[in-house]
C-alpha cells in the first residue's frame, strides 16, 4: 500500500521520514558532492531521501536531467534555458563517441535510440515514453526530442534530396504550434497542458534520414469546449483568435473588442501561448492556405456565438424552451454572462452563430429546442420539445461534435502533409506524449481515462524493465538476489478486468438505454467490486463517488454524468443538420454519405451495439501497447518541483511523491543490479564473431570454420552445440578489450566482468555493450585498413603497368617518329648533296674552263719540251724554291701577327719572284710577259691551284681583304702578285 494519500503523509510516516533524514545526516556529510552524481544507481544506500537529496542538489546547481538506470529523470525548470537546447548542443552530443559520458540528458536519450536503428539490432524500432503529471514538462521534452531528430537525421547527400528533408523537416516542427494551439489547454497545474495523446512516428528510411512522420491522437477531451473548471481555460485557439484577429477579420467574425464568452473564461491572462501569428504560420507551412485559415476560424467563432445561446425553461411541457434575453443571461454556474447590449434582437447570438456556421437559423433553433424520437416496427417519427437542461445538452453536443470532427481533419491534413510514402520508410521512432496522471477535486470520466492509460504505461514499464528482468533471469539460470517492487495489475483489474470491471459496469450502463442513476451506479461498483483491494469509499462524501488507488495515488471519481460522457449521444438531427450546411469546411467534416445515413436509421430488430467512449480509447489503447511492444522502449520520467510553476523551488514532499508513483527506487536498484542488454546467442555470435581475429594471434590453434561448414553447422539440431565453442572465443576476447580501455590508475585493478551467457541469451551492462561495439569497430577499422591497402596495391599495381605501358607505347611512338624525321632529313640531305655535287661540277667544270691551259704539276713532273728556252739553273732553282715555299708566303702574307716590315716583303717577293728593286718602279706584268705564279686560289676540297693569267670569270679577281675566317673554297683568290706592289 501507498504511504501518501492526496499529497499528505501521515504523521507516524512523517516522524519516521525525520528520523531517517536525521540518521542520515552523517552519512551524506558531503551533500555538497552530491550534484556531481549524474546517475541515481550511484548513490549509497539508494532510499527516497538519498535520491531526493540528489536530485534537490542537483536542481540548486541547474543540473536538471539525471540518470537512473534505464530511465531519465527530467525536473522542469520553469524557466527558460537557451543554451541547453541549442542546435551546437545538440551537434555535440550527435558527434559524440560515446554520448552516455557526457551528461545526461534528453539528447543523449535521442541519440541512442538513433544509434540502435543504426546498429540495426531487433528490435530495431525504438520508442520514447515520455510520463509526467501535468505540468512536468512532457510537451517540451517532446518538442525538443522532435527537433533534435530533424537536426540528426536529415543529412542528405545530393541537394534536391537535402531540400526535400528540409520540407519535412519544416512540416514535422510545425505540426507542433497547430497541434499544440487546437489541443492543449490552460488547467491548474500547467498552462501547456495537453488535453489529448499522441504518439508521433518519426519515419526513417534505410539510410536512417527522415522521410516523414505520422500522428496518432487519443482521447481528446472536447468537453473542455463548453465546461471549463474554475481557474482554467478553453482551448489556446479559441483566445489567439480574440486577441490576435485584426480588425477586418474581428468585423467578419463577429468579434468586436470587449466582448464577452460564456465559453471563454479568464480571457485577461495572457500566456506565452496565446501567439495567434505563429500559428498562422505553422498551418501555412503544412499546406492550409490562407482562405482554409479563415473558414476555420469562422467555424470556431460561431462556436464561440453558439455558446452565448441560453434557453429560458418552458411554463408547459408542450411547448418548446424559449431563448432568454441576449442583454442578460444566467449561465450555469448561477452567475451573469454578460453579451452584446448594443446588438438588436434580430442580430442576436443564434443568428450570428448561424450566418457563421452557414446554417439556417430556424431549423438550428428547432434542433436544439425539439428532440426527434423514431419508435415502433415503422419508425415512426415523433417529435418532443426538449427540457432546459436538455437543449443545453444539445448545444453543448452540436459544439463537441464540430470541434472534435475539426481536431481529427486536421490531424489528417497534418499526416497527408508530413507523411512518407510506405514504401520510403523502413524503421521509426515513436514518441509517446500522453497526459499525466491526473487528481482534481471533481474527477470524472476523462480523468478515469487519463489514470488508466498511466496505469498501462506503468505496467508496460514494470513488465519491460523490473518483472521480465528478474523472470528472464531467473529462466536463464543467473544468480539474482530479487528486488520487490510494486505491481499495479490489481489496480488494472479493478478497471479493466474481466468479467466485471468499473469499464464493463457503466458500458452495461450504457447499453440498458434507461435513465441512469449516481448513486445506482455507485452501490453497482462497490456490490460487484468489494473485493477489489485497489477499490475504496469515501463516507464523508456527500455526492456519490468511488476512490480508485492507482499507483500514484487514491483517486475519488464522481459518478454524475459518468455514464451519459460514456454514451456521448449524438442526436441524428444534429448531424443531419450539419450536413445541410453551405460551408465549405463543415461540407467535408460533415459529408452526406448514404450508408451513414441507413445506419443512422437501424430497424428495431438489428441494433448494433453501441460503441462507447471507454471501448473505443481501450481499443485504441492496446492498439499502441502493441505498438510499444514491438519497439525498444526508453523511458523519460518529467518531474515537477512545485505545483506553483515557480523556478528555484524545490518541495520536496511534492517530489517524493512523483519519485513514489513512479517506483523510481525499485527501478534504480534493479538498473544497478541488473543487465539491461540481453542479445541471444545466434545474434551475438553473428555480430560479434569478428572480435575472434583478437585472439587468432595468442590462439593460433583454434578452429575458424568455413563460411560453408559455418552455414551447414546452422541446423536446429547443432545450433547449441556450435555456438558454444564460439560463444567462448568472443567471450575470451573480453579481458583483452577490459585491459586495452582501462585507464593506467585502473590496470590493476581486477574488476570482474559484467557479462553473463545465460541458456539462450546474453546479459551484459551498457558499458560492456560499448566495449564490444569499440572492439567490434577496431576490427573493422582493421579489416578496412587491410582492405583498403589490398586496393591501393592493387591500385598502384595497375596504375604501374599502366605506366609501362604509357612509356612502351610512347617510345614506340618517338622512334617511329624519329625514324619518320630522319628520313625526311636522310631523304632532303640526299636531295641536297645530289644538287650540290651537280652545282659543284658544274662549277668545276666552269673553272677548269676559266684557267688558263698552264698544266699545274710539279716542276719536277713536268717535261719540258726541247724546244722550249732554257732557263739558267740558278733561275731553275729560285722558281723550285718559289713553288716549294708559296704556303709559307702565304701565311705571312695572312698573318695577323708574325713576320712585319721588310721581313715580311722579302719574303713574299721571294716566293712570287718578284723584282727586288724599288718597288714604286715595279710594274706589274702579264703571264705572256713574265714568267712566273700571277695568283694562288683556293678550290672546295682543300687543295689550291697557281694561276698564270688572270680569271675571266666576273669579280675572281679581286682580292679580299686578308682575314683569318675568310677562306670559302669556292675559287677565290687568296694572293695576287699584282697586289703585293702596295705592301
Amino acid at each position: 500500500m501507498l504511504q501518501q494519500v492526496n499529497g499528505h503523509r501521515s504523521g507516524s510516516d512523517a516522524q519516521g521520514g525525520k528520523s531517517l533524514r536525521e540518521d542520515l545526516q552523517e552519512f551524506l556529510g558531503g551533500e555538497a558532492l552530491l550534484h556531481e552524481l549524474d546517475d541515481l544507481t550511484k548513490v549509497n544506500p539508494v532510499t527516497l531521501e538519498t535520491v531526493l537529496r540528489c536530485l534537490q542538489a542537483r536542481y540548486a546547481a541547474d543540473m536538471f536531467y539525471t540518470s537512473a538506470g534505464c530511465t531519465l529523470v527530467a525536473l522542469n525548470p520553469f524557466k527558460p534555458v537557451p543554451q541547453l537546447y541549442s542546435p551546437a548542443l545538440m551537434r555535440e552530443y550527435h558527434a559524440a563517441p560515446q554520448p552516455q559520458k557526457l551528461r545526461p540528458h534528453i539528447f543523449a536519450v535521442g541519440e541512442q535510440t538513433y544509434r540502435n536503428v543504426q546498429s540495426l539490432i531487433e528490435p530495431v524500432n525504438q520508442s520514447i515514453i515520455v510520463s509526467g503529471e501535468s505540468g512536468a514538462g512532457k510537451t517540451w521534452t517532446s518538442r525538443c526530442l522532435m527537433k533534435f531528430y530533424a537536426v540528426v537525421a536529415a543529412s542528405p547527400t545530393s541537394l534536391e534530396s537535402h531540400k526535400i528533408a528540409e520540407r519535412i523537416e519544416q512540416r514535422i516542427l510545425n505540426s507542433n504550434p497547430v497541434m499544440e494551439a487546437f489541443g492543449n489547454a490552460c488547467t491548474l497545474r500547467n498552462n501547456n497542458s495537453s488535453r489529448f495523446g499522441k504518439f508521433i512516428q518519426l519515419q526513417l528510411n534505410s539510410a536512417q534520414q527522415m522521410t516523414g512522420a505520422a500522428v496518432q491522437t487519443y482521447l481528446l477531451e472536447k468537453t473542455r469546449v463548453t465546461c471549463q473548471a474554475s481557474s482554467e481555460r478553453n482551448f489556446h485557439i479559441f483566445y489567439q483568435i480574440c486577441k490576435g484577429a485584426s480588425v477586418d477579420e474581428r468585423l467578419q467574425w463577429h468579434l468586436p473588442e470587449g466582448a464577452s464568452f460564456s465559453w471563454l473564461p479568464n480571457p485577461e491572462r495572457t500566456l506565452e501561448e496565446d501567439c495567434f501569428q505563429v500559428t498562422r504560420e505553422a498551418m501555412l507551412h503544412l499546406g492550409i492556405d490562407i482562405p482554409t485559415q479563415n473558414n476555420i476560424f469562422q467555424v470556431l467563432a460561431g462556436l464561440l456565438h453558439l455558446g452565448n445561446i441560453w434557453f429560458a425553461d418552458s411554463k408547459d411541457e408542450a411547448q418548446s424552451c424559449q431563448l432568454m434575453d441576449d442583454a442578460k443571461c444566467e449561465n450555469k454556474d448561477g452567475g451573469l454572462c454578460i453579451s452584446f447590449g448594443h446588438t438588436p434582437r434580430e442580430q442576436g447570438s443564434i443568428r450570428t452563430s448561424a450566418s457563421l456556421l452557414q446554417l439556417p437559423e430556424d431549423p438550428l433553433l428547432e434542433t436544439l429546442q425539439i428532440r426527434t424520437i423514431r419508435a415502433g416496427r415503422q419508425q415512426q417519427v415523433f417529435q418532443k420539445p426538449c427540457s432546459r437542461a436538455e437543449c443545453d445538452t444539445r448545444r453543448d453536443c452540436l459544439a463537441k461534435l464540430v470541434y472534435a470532427r475539426l481536431f481529427d481533419w486536421l490531424v489528417s491534413v497534418i499526416n497527408s502533409s508530413i507523411c512518407a510514402d510506405p514504401d520510403s520508410w523502413t524503421t521509426f521512432i515513436g514518441l509517446l506524449d500522453v497526459y499525466g496522471f491526473e487528481s482534481f477535486p471533481n474527477n470524472s470520466l476523462e480523468q478515469l481515462c487519463i489514470n488508466y492509460a498511466n496505469e498501462k504505461l506503468q505496467q508496460h514499464f514494470v513488465a519491460h524493465y523490473l518483472r521480465a528482468q528478474q523472470e528472464e533471469y531467473a529462466v536463464e539460470g543467473l544468480d539474482w538476489s530479487f528486488v520487490n517492487y510494486q505491481d499495479n495489475q490489481a489496480c488494472l483489474d479493478l478497471i479493466e478486468g474481466s468479467p466485471i470491471s468499473i469499464c464493463s459496469l457503466i458500458n452495461e450502463e450504457c447499453r440498458l438505454n434507461r435513465p441512469s442513476s449516481a448513486a445506482q451506479l455507485q452501490t453497482r461498483i462497490e456490490s460487484a467490486l468489494a473485493g477489489s483491494p485497489c477499490l475504496g469509499h469515501n463516507k464523508l462524501s456527500r455526492e456519490p463517488s468511488f476512490i480508485v488507488v492507482h499507483y500514484a495515488g487514491p483517486v475519488q471519481y464522481h459518478t454524475a454524468g459518468l455514464v451519459e460522457k460514456n454514451k456521448d449521444p449524438v442526436p441524428p438531427e444534429l448531424t443531419r443538420l450539419l450536413q445541410q450546411s453551405q460551408d465549405p469546411l463543415l461540407k467535408v467534416l460533415f459529408p452526406m454519405d448514404p450508408e451513414e445515413k441507413s445506419q443512422e436509421e437501424p430497424s428495431g430488430q438489428s441494433r448494433a451495439p453501441v460503441l462507447t467512449v471507454v471501448s473505443k480509447f481501450k481499443a485504441s489503447l492496446e492498439q499502441l501497447l502493441q505498438v510499444l511492444h514491438s519497439t525498444t522502449p526508453h523511458y523519460i520520467r518529467c518531474i515537477k518541483p512545485n505545483s506553483q510553476g515557480q523556478a528555484h523551488t524545490f518541495l520536496q514532499e511534492e517530489v517524493l511523491s512523483q519519485l513514489e508513483a513512479c517506483g523510481l527506487v525499485e527501478t534504480i536498484h534493479i538498473s544497478a543490479a541488473g543487465f539491461p542488454i540481453r542479445i541471444p546467442h545466434q545474434n551475438f555470435v553473428e555480430r560479434y564473431e569478428l572480435l575472434r581475429r583478437l585472439c587468432t594471434r595468442t590462439s593460433p590453434g583454434s578452429h575458424s570454420p568455413s563460411p560453408d561448414e559455418r552455414h551447414s553447422e546452422w541446423s536446429p539440431h547443432t545450433k547449441g552445440a556450435t555456438l558454444q565453442p564460439l560463444l567462448q572465443d568472443i567471450l575470451h576476447t573480453l579481458p583483452a578489450l577490459t585491459q586495452a580501455a582501462a585507464t593506467p590508475g585502473d590496470a590493476a585493478e581486477a574488476t570482474p566482468i559484467p557479462v553473463h551467457c545465460g541458456r539462450t541469451k546474453v546479459f551484459m551492462t551498457d558499458s560492456m555493450l560499448e566495449l564490444l561495439e569499440c572492439g567490434r569497430a577496431q576490427v573493422l577499422e582493421q579489416c578496412a585498413c587491410c582492405i583498403q591497402g589490398s586496393w591501393r596495391r592493387h591500385r598502384h599495381r595497375k596504375q604501374e603497368r599502366q605506366r609501362q605501358a604509357a612509356t612502351l607505347i610512347q617510345a614506340a611512338i618517338r622512334s617511329w617518329l624519329a625514324r619518320k624525321h630522319i628520313q625526311r632529313m636522310h631523304a632532303a640531305a640526299t636531295a641536297i648533296k645530289r644538287t650540290w655535287q651537280k652545282w659543284r661540277i658544274r662549277m668545276a667544270f666552269l673553272a677548269s674552263k676559266e684557267l688558263d691551259g698552264v698544266q699545274e704539276k710539279h716542276v719536277s713532273q713536268v717535261p719540258l719540251p726541247l724546244g722550249s728556252l732554257l732557263l739558267p739553273q740558278a733561275q731553275t732553282s729560285l722558281l723550285e724554291a718559289i713553288i716549294r715555299l708559296w704556303p709559307l708566303g702565304l701565311v705571312l702574307a695572312n698573318a695577323a701577327v708574325g713576320v712585319r716590315g721588310f721581313q715580311r716583303k722579302l719574303v713574299v717577293w721571294a716566293c712570287l719572284q718578284l723584282p727586288m728593286g724599288n718597288p714604286s718602279s715595279y710594274a706589274v706584268q702579264t703571264a705572256q710577259e713574265q714568267a712566273g705564279v700571277t695568283s694562288i686560289r683556293a678550290l672546295p676540297q682543300g687543295s689550291i691551284k697557281f694561276h698564270c693569267r688572270k680569271s675571266p670569270l666576273p669579280y675572281a679577281d679581286i682580292c679580299p681583304e686578308p682575314s683569318l675566317h675568310s677562306v670559302t673554297g669556292f675559287n677565290q683568290i687568296l694572293l695576287e702578285r699584282h697586289s703585293l706592289g702596295h705592301m
